[in-house]
């Protein structure tokens, strides 16, 4: 299991956008299991993403789980 945090300057709900088509079935392929303001949650493989964002006075925190897909959580990140 890996945890990422960061700091982004896109709104929350962009970034679960980008989350949906990064990791949701047109992406990686994982299964949406939970979507709401600020967050998403998906699962497949054996594993799962659970992304969170709360916005600030000037950027968004990121904080973003993954297990068995590690690899490609830090690409998410690092495109943020």
């Amino acid at each position: 299991m890996i945890r990422y945090g960061k700091e982004t300057r896109l709104p929350p709900q962009q970034v679960i956008e980008k989350a949906i088509h990064f990791f949701g079935p047109g992406g990686v392929g994982l299964d949406v299991i939970d979507q709401g303001t600020g967050c998403a949650r998906f699962e497949g493989g054996g594993g799962y993403v659970s992304i969170a964002c709360c916005e600030g006075e000037k950027r968004t925190q990121v904080d973003l789980e993954a297990r068995e897909w590690e690899h490609q959580a830090g690409q998410f990140v690092g495109k943020l």
